[in-house]
């Protein structure tokens, strides 16, 4: 490699594609453990999956950090490829693989208090010479110190190094970064703190960017751009303010939902009023005693001449005031007791006003107070014969409504991933401007090696989720199934931006436990990440069931 910055391992490159191999081998041994233990005939049962529910689990964990690094080292090459090799990505591309291969063969933290480790197979391996050699000095002090030397040379950079996105991207990336500056940053943290719904002229101004019909079909009035460009949208939307970067998200899935199962009428009538924004949607799936379990849901929806008459509550309805049409999961065949008895109706509703958040007749709605994830509100929505036309059924065909909502599900995860990232990015941001300008002990805390090596692994972290996020994105644009890559993303972004803001906490140290820093609000909105759109625990689920498969 010529130019090698110092503290960079020769034959880095090298390095990473043979530990590469050790890893595959590797991920190979624990789904065969985990095959052995939980199917039957060779179908996965049920009751052994939960039976042995934390290796299953791992292997979500153990599969994601191996593509991880895959996506780490193509990203590293097309950079090196495209003479765009910078110092900042020869060591994020050394510290990341140095740090995940010794997780690798010594424990993956799943969450704080749950490390899988290859024992918990029955597997004992030790890291060959690559790996070995990765692992020894690859994540060393100097290394990480170096990296963030680098960052700070780099001030102004967008994302702290190459993206590896092609040109138009980093303009749209700029036009979204300059709008997050001037009108979201400065009054997101005021947003947060007063428990404000984010302005209607905010909105307004992300109508008239395309936000809202970023992916829509030029067609139906969108712009048809690509799931890629969605994630730098929303990745710079949700880095000034998670609500911001989470408006489009309900319009994302009923977008979703009508392109994959409305039928043409119903296309040509939502889809444009959608894209520009003269239309705000929610998703109205969840249900207080279901969780993730859609499939028990118990809302009802009687067909009454031309009208469905909706009975039951859903909870954890993000936006419901503002919003004017309703993505609704139903129930609408009474005998049945899982999924294939669900439809999706699409339930239109007033607009709240001051003084009356629900004025549609036969619903009502209360407020659920929310630590983080603010400036469009939590309710817990009632309906009493609730009124949906039944031309509003989508797809016009009753029982498909489970199967219409999995459709959105990698739409979804993506831009939940691509919020993270924002997040993430954000929480770096913000902890390297304080340990630049905190002096202690007579010197910048970004000076002291817990402080710097903090905000190196942000950055190696941040890259690694991004990558996997972008790539997630590149298989939905190019028409493949992408479930599991949508699932590994959302996984592992959700998981980095929680580590960025509590990190980004401890560099602030007191103050980072006031409400006047913005930090406060970063680990707040941060927790929620892996929570929604998926538990890490359902998503690990999914993750493993579809590697098994």
């Amino acid at each position: 490699m010529s130019n090698t910055p110092a503290h960079i391992l020769t034959n880095l490159p090298e390095l990473c594609k043979d530990a590469l191999a050790e890893v595959q081998s590797l991920v190979a041994r624990v789904k065969e453990t985990v095959e052995a233990r939980v199917t039957d005939n060779g179908r996965i049962d049920a009751g052994l999956l939960e039976k042995n529910q934390f290796i299953a689990h791992g292997l979500a964990w153990f599969t994601t950090y191996y593509q991880s690094l895959v996506i780490l080292g193509e990203w590293h090459e097309a950079i090196v490829i495209n003479s765009l090799s910078c110092n900042i990505s020869n060591y994020t591309l050394q510290i990341g693989f140095s740090e995940y291969l010794a997780q690798i063969y010594n424990g993956i933290p799943m969450s704080q208090g749950e490390t899988i480790r290859l024992s918990d197979f029955g597997i004992e391996a030790q890291p060959g010479g690559a790996a070995s050699a990765l692992i020894t000095a690859g994540n060393s002090d100097a290394a990480r110190k170096a990296l963030v030397e680098e960052i700070i040379k780099q001030a102004g950079d967008l994302t702290f190094g190459a993206d590896g996105l092609d040109e138009e991207y980093g303009m749209i990336r700029d036009q979204f970064r300059k709008f997050v500056e001037k009108r979201v940053s400065p009054y997101a943290h005021e947003w947060h703190l007063n428990d404000e719904l984010i302005p209607d002229d905010i909105i307004a101004e992300m109508g008239e960017l395309g936000v809202f019909g970023l992916t829509i079909p030029e067609a139906f009035g969108g712009f048809g751009m690509s799931k890629t460009a969605m994630c730098v949208v929303t990745e710079e939307l949700a880095r000034g303010y998670i609500g911001v970067g989470s408006l489009g998200t309900r319009s994302e899935i009923a977008a979703e939902l009508i392109l994959c199962g409305g039928t043409d009428a119903q296309k040509a009538k939502w889809l444009p009023k959608i894209a520009d924004a003269s239309v705000l949607p929610t998703a109205v799936f969840t249900e207080p005693n279901t969780g993730s379990d859609l499939g028990s849901l118990k809302t009802r929806a009687v067909l009454d001449g031309q009208t469905y008459k909706v009975t039951g509550n859903k909870t954890w309805i993000t936006h419901a005031a503002r919003a004017d049409i309703m993505t609704m999961l139903v129930r609408t065949d009474p005998e049945s007791t899982d999924y294939k008895g669900l439809s999706m109706l699409l339930g239109e509703k007033p607009r709240g006003v001051e003084g009356e958040d629900f004025p549609a007749e036969n619903m009502t709605g209360s407020e659920i107070k929310v630590l983080g994830y603010r400036g469009m509100k939590e309710f817990e929505l009632g309906f009493d014969g609730f009124e949906v036309k039944a031309e509003n059924l989508l797809g016009g065909k009753e029982g498909q409504g489970f199967k219409q909502l999995m459709q959105t599900f990698e739409a979804a995860r993506i831009q939940t991933a691509a919020r993270a990232v924002g997040v993430a990015q954000n929480a770096l941001e913000v902890s390297l401007k304080y340990a630049q300008d905190r002096i202690q002990f007579g010197k910048q805390l970004v000076e002291f090696p817990r402080v710097y090596s903090k905000i190196a692994m942000m950055a190696v972290e941040i890259t690694i989720a991004r990558q996997l996020t972008y790539f997630a994105a590149n298989e939905k644009d190019a028409g493949r199934r992408c479930d599991l890559e949508a699932g590994m993303a959302k996984l592992l972004a959700a998981r980095v931006a929680w580590a960025a803001a509590d990190n980004g906490v401890q560099i602030h140290g007191g103050n980072g436990f006031a409400l006047e820093y913005p930090i406060s609000r970063i680990l707040c909105d941060a927790r929620i990440l892996s929570i929604f759109e998926g538990a890490a625990e359902i998503q690990a689920n999914v993750i493993a069931r579809r590697i098994l498969a």
